[in-house]
Parts: C-alpha cells; structure tokens; sequence
C-alpha cells in the first residue's frame, strides 16, 4: 500500500440511480450527490473534498418524469431539473431552492493582516467572506466538488474531465449536530490532538538563542505558568546568512524567507536544543516556509539534489512542487525526517505564497496539508500541523493557523464569532495568534482580555512579532501577569475537559466551540454571535470590549432554560434570559449548565499531562459526563431523588487516575450518596 494511499468508500450501486449522462447518488436521508459527466462513467474515487460516500443507510424511492427526477427519502423530497440541474428540496412542510440560500456561518482562508472582519492588505485584502458553511438558514446547503481533483491509490492526483458537474446536496434542516456527524461520515472526521497540543504554547517570531530560549523556558515555570508547546520560528534556520547568490522567487520575502540548515550562531546544538526542551515536558515544532525549495547551501542539498535528478555540483536548486511525488518523497525523507528524529514533533506549516501550483486548480496549500498530515501519521504516529485553511474538507488536516492579525480591540471582537461561526463547516481546530501578532502598543487589559478568550478557545498559542511587545504575562504590569499566570494555570488544569471534548470530536463530529443555535432554536440563540459553548459543560461570553472608569467591561449574555452558575463566582443565573453584566479584569462570564460536570487536573504548578489526580467539579443537578483519557475513561453521573443527589462514579480498569476529588457546588443544603469503584474524597 503506497504511504499516501487514502481509502476511499465508494457508493453501492443500490443506492445510485442513472438517467442518461445523469447519475444521484442517496447518500443519506439528508445527502444526495447529483453528477453529470460528460463522457460514459462516474466518478467512484475520493477526491480533495469527498473520502466515503457508503456510510448511510437511506430508505429511499426515484420518481423519473420526462423533464425531472424526484427522490424520496424518509424525510425530505429532493427534485432535479435534468437540464438546468437546479434542485429543490421539500423539508417537512416547505420547499426550498437549494442555490438560494442564507449559509451560516463558515470560515476563511487566512486573518493574515486583519483588523476585525477586514483585511487591510495582500491578497485577501477586504472584508472577510466566510464561505464553506454546511449550514444555512433555509436548511439547505451545496457542496460543489465539481473542480475537485480525484485521489487516486498510488497516493498522487488526477484531474477531472473539463465539464463534469458533481455537487452534494446537503438538506440538514436545522439538525447541526447530526448534520455534522453525516458531513465527517462524508469527508472524513478529525483526527484525534495529542494532549499537549490542548495546553499552553508559547511561540514568537523572533531570532531567540538557544540558551536564550531554555532560560525563558525556565523563567515560565519559575513563574508557576505551565506550557506544553514549544514553538521556534523561522530564526531557526539561516536567514541573514545566506549567500548572496542564492535564488529566491520573491524578493519581498527575502533569500532567508526558505531555510532548512540550523543556524549554528543562534543554535551551536540544536540537538542539545531538543533534548533540553524535551527534558522540561515541551512538543516541539518548528516553521518551514518551503516555497524556495532546497537550495545549495543547505546541508540536505546533495541528497535531495540527487533524489531528483540534479547533479549537485550545478548547483541548482531543487524546485519546490508537491505535485511531483519525488519531490515530495524525498523532502520527507531526507529533509524533515531527521529532524523529526532528533526531536521535532509536528511542522508549522506557513505558506504565504498564493494558490498557485504546477497543476492547474490545484492549491500548493491543501497539497502541503495533505501530505504533510499523511507522513506525519505513518506508523501509528500523531497526524498534526499548523497550517492555514484551504477549502473544504481541511478540517481533516488540524491545526489551522488564522495567521497573523492587528493587536486592536477589533481583532480580539472578531475571534469568538469567527471560531464559533467555522464550526459549520466542520472545521473545529483554529489556533489564533493569541494577543495579536503586530502593532501591539502594549496595552494590558487588551492583552489580558486576550488570553482570557485563548484560555477558552479551541488552542491556546501566544505569539507575536519581534517588537519589545512580546507575550510574556510579566511585560504588562503586576495585576495582568497576576491574572493572565492563573489564567494560564487554568488552562493547563482544564486538560481533562479539553481532552474529552477533543475524543468526543474525532469519535462523534462534536466540535468543541459550538454556535448557540446547535442546541437552541430561537431568536436569541441566532442572534448571539459573540458567546458559545465550550465543550458540552459551559457557555463562554469572552469580554472584548474596554472596562469604563470603574474597571468594569460590559458583556451582554444570553442563556438558554435551566440554571447556570458561574465558573468563577459560583453565582446562579436562570436561563432563558439575557443579562448586561459588567465584569472585572479578573475574570469573564463562563456558566455551567445545571448537572454539568468539569474535571481538572489537581495540580497546576507544572506541565505533567498525565491524570493521576484529578478534581471534578459537579454542579447539582442531573447530569452524566464522561472522562476520556487515552488509556480508559471514568464515568460521572447524578440524579435528583426525593433523598437528595446520588453521584454515580465508574472507572475503568484501565484509566491511570488514581486520586479523585469531588467538588459539589450548590448541594450545601442537600443530602448526597456517592456510589464509586475507586477512592474519593469529597467536598460541598
């Protein structure tokens, strides 16, 4: 089987009905793919977008009428025009246009110098157009994979024939959650994060030295801030030292924009490098910008150059293109392998350089993607990047990286609805540059007000350009490294929250910032784009405006039936109302949902990701939660009875905890019984 060999699960022939050049495939009940090609077969392979189209089981029946077809499925009633190809679909009692539509949401390429929802310059320059969304207000949504290049088995691409027309269909209603599991059946689910990508990362574009960069990593944790990510720009390799004759394809970016050899002055051992930050329980990665290729100054030149047919002696460089699968065989093999030997756990991809490629149509960023998270899970091992978004489907290639946008109270407004809003198009991973990348004037309470939404965001990566303006809590002043420290810590003690929430993603399509309106269909649940459910436990409000003369900052928060208690304050709020709260710096508005339960680690005062002792915190109420850790689980639960709350505790043999406390908040007046498999204490 080839290394990028992708499986594929075509559609079986009873599912399928052809008229003439037209065949529709009922994928599910919600999902129809209607193609029109314009030789005499169908297209049956995975393409860029599409993985699996065998996954459902619909009852389904074809009515084929001289000018149309009219499929029934279940619960909804799909109509083709055969010769526009325009389709219709009748959701419960109403019809809908499925090109004329409202979508929700979805997301974008790249917040590359961005101010709030505009970007200021580039090739994105404009107001930010989410596209992608499965979702719409009607119900209805398109997927056209019409351009898509085919996935063929030998691990390389195809493309299509000029003129083939393939859409999917996707008539979800306003069933999100189901709607999302259908879609990661059809594209494929999100691979599972590795614990550490869940923590704190520290990251910065700045020319650190090696020793340099372990004393600030000691400084952290002299400081009680635990990280877990430690990230090391594109300093790492040469850039001022580049000879003057190398080549370059954009004189913006500069010769040392590419690079591949340490740079021995900044690091004199970069293997010592490795095993120093390995030893203080930090992942690595590291940035590539490829678009250079392999040049002949680098110490990997000779290889490469021959692996691809060039005599070294020439000198000419080794072309980047990942559409030649030589190329891309040996830039794995001779060139990020080792490192990833040495220590390096995943690659910061940071492509910059436009949509372009050898192949028409075909994005050198989804092939970056795609190879990249391929090799990075060969033999068992953790498929993850860093990389910007590229369409459809790119939430099988985690981590994307938003890039890098203006540190303005504008840009902080706009992340929350921007992570919440990319969740329809099943991208759940955005990692944001949190803080602000340039053009900081180094103002504390934005920046605390920043880490605080990194905190409650999908990942957590401070990062910034090289001006005095760095992430480091201790530059803005006591009372922000004070609150922005035990942010950090909380952070790092939410692991076994986070953890769940990112099984529960890769296992169930459950992303872990979710819209209001996946679970509440109402006014207020639509028309509340700043605040989301984080996990299944909480509803986050991250406060993005200034405080007023009393160092309060105003937050308008809207919360659905039940009773919530604040995570900070242990105040209990009624649902199904919306509160103007006014919040200190310390804290902002995070609600529990009534029988929520919230493990945290027991000890934040190091980066130890393991589970072995942990405090879970149960709301009173009714409620089940469970724990996933990567050996085994523990399962939670509580119930109301007229003797007041029984809390149910089931460990698995295999689970590593072994210290276990329970924290009930609001049950001081309340009788309770603890049923458990393991030991416990226990505190109301």
């Amino acid at each position: 089987m080839d290394r990028f060999y992708v499986e594929a699960a075509p559609i079986a022939e009873n599912k399928t009905y052809v008229s003439g050049q037209i065949r529709l495939s009922i994928i599910t009940d919600h999902i129809l793919r209607l193609e029109r090609v314009e030789g005499d077969t169908f297209a049956d392979l995975a393409t860029q977008k599409i993985m699996h189209r065998d996954f459902g089981s619909p009852s389904f029946s074809v009515k084929d009428n001289m000018l149309d077809i009219e499929v029934t499925t279940a619960d909804r009633v799909f109509h083709v025009d055969k010769e526009t190809l325009l389709v219709s679909v009748k959701l419960e009692n109403y019809w809908v246009d499925s090109h004329q539509v409202h979508p929700l949401g979805g997301t974008f390429r790249t917040l590359d110098n961005g101010l709030g929802d505009r970007i200021l310059f580039g090739e994105n320059k404009g107001p930010v157009k989410l596209s992608d969304s499965i979702f719409s207000l009607e119900g209805v949504a398109e997927i056209d994979d019409s351009a898509s290049y085919f996935l063929e088995e030998n691990g390389t691409l195809s493309a299509r024939r000029s003129g083939d027309i393939d859409r999917y269909i996707l008539a979800f209603g306003k069933d999100y959650l189901g709607g999302l599991r259908e879609f990661y059946g059809l594209t494929g689910f999100t691979p599972l994060l590795p614990k550490y990508a869940l923590g704190n990362w520290w990251s910065r574009y700045y020319a650190y030295r090696q020793q340099e960069y372990i004393d600030l990593m000691d400084k952290f944790k002299d400081k009680g801030i635990p990280l877990t990510v430690a990230t090391i720009d594109m300093d790492w390799h040469l850039v001022k030292n580049v000879p003057k004759d190398a080549t370059t394809h954009s004189k913006f970016w500069g010769r040392g924009w590419t690079g591949y050899t340490f740079d021995t002055d900044l690091f004199p051992d970069y293997k010592q490098f490795f095993r120093d930050l390995k030893e203080r329980g930090l992942a690595i990665t590291m940035n590539l910008h490829p678009h250079d290729g392999i040049r002949y100054f680098e110490k990997q030149y000779p290889a490469m150059a021959k692996a691809n047919g060039i005599d070294p002696a020439s000198k000419e460089p080794v072309e980047f293109d990942f559409t030649d699968r030589t190329f891309v065989d040996s830039y794995f093999d001779l060139v990020l392998h080792p490192y990833e030997e040495d220590g390096v756990d995943f690659w910061w991809i940071d492509w910059q350089q436009g949509r372009k490629s050898n192949r028409q149509g075909l994005d050198p960023l989804w092939l970056l993607n795609h190879y990249h998270t391929l090799d990075a899970g060969r033999d068992g091992r953790t498929p993850l990047i860093l990389s910007r978004y590229a369409g459809c489907g790119s939430h099988r290639y985690p981590l994307g990286f938003s890039g890098d946008t203006i540190v303005r109270w504008k840009s902080l407004a706009y992340q929350p609805y921007f992570t919440l809003a990319a969740s329809n198009t099943g991208y759940s991973w955005w990692s944001h540059d949190i803080g602000g990348h340039m053009g900081s004037k180094g103002n504390p309470e934005l920046y605390t007000r920043w880490v605080q939404l990194g905190v409650f965001s999908p990942i957590n990566r401070l990062h910034s350009t090289r001006d005095k303006w760095s992430k480091e809590p201790w530059l803005y002043g006591t009372e922000a490294e004070k609150i922005v420290t035990k942010f950090l810590q909380l952070r790092h003690r939410l692991l076994p929250y986070l953890y769940t929430a990112n099984v529960r993603t890769a296992r169930e399509g459950l992303p872990i910032v979710m819209p209001m309106y996946y679970l509440h269909d109402c006014k207020e649940a639509y028309e509340a784009k700043t605040q989301y459910y984080f996990g299944t436990e909480m509803i986050v409000a991250p406060v993005v405006t200034r405080q007023n003369k009393e160092g309060l900052a105003p937050v308008s928060v809207w919360l659905p039936g039940g009773k919530w208690t604040d995570f900070f304050t242990g105040q209990v709020f009624e649902g199904n109302h919306t509160y103007e709260l006014f919040v200190p710096l310390d804290r902002i508005p995070v609600f529990v949902k009534e029988g929520g339960i919230v493990p945290l680690l027991a000890d934040y005062r190091n980066n130890d990701q393991e589970f072995r002792s942990l405090e879970v915190c149960l709301y009173a109420g009714n409620g089940k939660y469970r724990l996933e850790d990567e050996a085994g689980g523990i399962d939670f639960s509580m119930q109301k009875t007229e003797d007041g709350i029984e809390i149910f505790v089931t460990k698995e043999e295999t689970c590593p905890t072994e210290k276990l406390a329970i924290r009930v908040i609001g049950a001081s007046d309340t009788v309770y019984h603890v049923h458990g498999n393991m030991e416990y204490s226990i505190q109301i």
